[in-house]
């Protein structure tokens, strides 16, 4: 959530800003300004009868003492007045202060000055690409039609036990994918990230927490009974480990990584973006987290993109980097890019990581804070897939299809226990 005091010392500034979102940015930073100036003429005038009928209640007692009753009773007077008033001021006050958090809580993160113009993915900017040699065995299918025929995924078992979007793995599928978790897992941890295995259900703070919540409501799943809901990725829980903490300077930077199954509505999906395992409801994924101070977070993000590139290049497959334009982010991020990695056998890109800095927005929804010099300060969130499973499956399953079967990549074979997928 963006801070009043910050629209308040730098409008213009965050104005400029939140217009690559493609939003009447200063139609609504000019209104919550406005409100806000009310708000504080109320709050003030209160504060100036509260201490008006302070002082009138003290003169009442002191014109009784002195014997003075018809200037203690013009002061009772006053006194019955103020108190009728006070109440209607503060009424004034909360509403004023709803309202404005209200609008607050509609608006999403300032786009980085970095971020492109554009509203939709047509105006990304690719960074770079890789392994763009890698050349498709010409008799390759879509990874669809392959684990159907070879009955290593089967996404109608997954509609019998639960519906459309949750697929059945068998035999060396399913292995495939443990040793990708746990692959994903010790690449991280070796270079300094800390496991963590966290709930797959949260609670409504915590989903307020991160941003999820209320925007994204529509997209997750929710147990009404408990009033919890099934985590879209494992960055929700993890970050909220930190919530309401004040963390010490010498405790920074904090990095995190996690494997959760995650679980997505994809309201209004439909066509061939969902077919196999391109969108689904239920998949699995490891993350990273890191926390870190204000002035470090963007050579951190920059850190955080050359390791998912450096794990996706271990797989050996054709990729891209992207720099995602404002209109095309989430609504917590200031800056994100997208790796994709390129499907032979449908002929498309597929988003297999998202690597976001959100700067302040999540901490201050958050109150997740450092002590410096004494002062709380609000830290930095930044988060990125490493790596969503299963398109980087889809991946693997097409571009690495011999006529002998498929080829497991290097980096996986001791984790699997076999190189071919046959």
């Amino acid at each position: 959530m963006l801070r009043l005091a910050d629209l308040r010392e730098a409008p213009d500034h965050w104005i400029q800003r939140l217009n690559k979102r493609g939003i009447p940015a200063k139609e609504l930073v000019d209104s919550i300004l406005d409100l806000d100036r009310k708000h504080r003429d109320i709050l003030q005038l209160k504060e100036q009868k509260q201490a008006e009928l302070n002082a009138l209640s003290k003169a009442v007692g002191q014109f009784i003492r002195e014997g003075s009753t018809q200037q203690a009773e013009e002061a009772k007077q006053k006194t019955g007045s103020l108190k009728a008033e006070i109440p209607a001021l503060t009424e004034q006050e909360l509403a004023l202060d709803a309202e404005i958090k209200s609008i607050l809580l509609s608006l999403p993160n300032a786009p980085h000055s970095s971020v492109p113009d554009g509203n939709d993915a047509s105006s990304n900017v690719v960074v770079r690409s890789g392994n763009s040699s890698r050349e498709l065995w010409n008799g390759a299918e879509a990874h669809w039609d392959l684990v159907a025929r070879k009955n290593w995924i089967d996404f109608e078992a997954g509609v019998k036990v639960t519906g459309a979007g949750f697929p059945v793995y068998w035999g060396k599928a399913a292995r495939l994918q443990r040793a990708l978790i746990q692959y994903f897992l010790d690449f991280n941890t070796q270079r300094g990230y800390t496991e963590v295995q966290v709930p797959f259900m949260v609670n409504q703070d915590s989903g307020f927490g991160t941003g999820q919540l209320p925007d994204k409501e529509g997209q997750m799943y929710h147990a009404t009974a408990d009033d919890f809901y099934l985590i879209p990725t494992a960055e929700v829980p993890v970050t909220n480990l930190f919530r309401d903490t004040i963390l010490d300077e010498t405790a920074l930077p904090i990095k995190c990584t996690a494997y959760s199954p995650c679980f997505r509505r994809e309201a209004g999906s439909y066509g061939k973006d969902v077919r196999g395992l391109n969108r689904l409801h239920q998949f699995d994924k490891v993350e990273i987290v890191h926390i870190c101070q204000p002035e470090f977070s963007y050579q951190v993000l920059d850190q955080m993109v050359n390791h998912v590139e450096e794990l996706i290049q271990s797989l050996d497959l054709p990729y891209r980097l992207l720099r995602l334009c404002g209109g095309d982010m989430g609504f917590a991020s200031a800056l994100t890019y997208d790796f994709e990695v390129f499907s032979g056998a449908q002929q498309r890109w597929l988003e297999v990581s998202s690597v976001s800095n959100f700067e302040a927005f999540q901490s201050n929804r958050l109150k997740l804070r450092f002590r410096t010099n004494g002062k709380p300060q609000l830290l930095h969130t930044l988060n990125g897939s490493s790596l969503a499973l299963p398109r980087i499956l889809a991946a693997i399953l097409e571009h690495h299809q011999t006529p002998e079967g498929v080829h497991i990549p290097e980096a996986l074979q001791k984790y699997t226990g076999f190189d071919l997928l046959k």
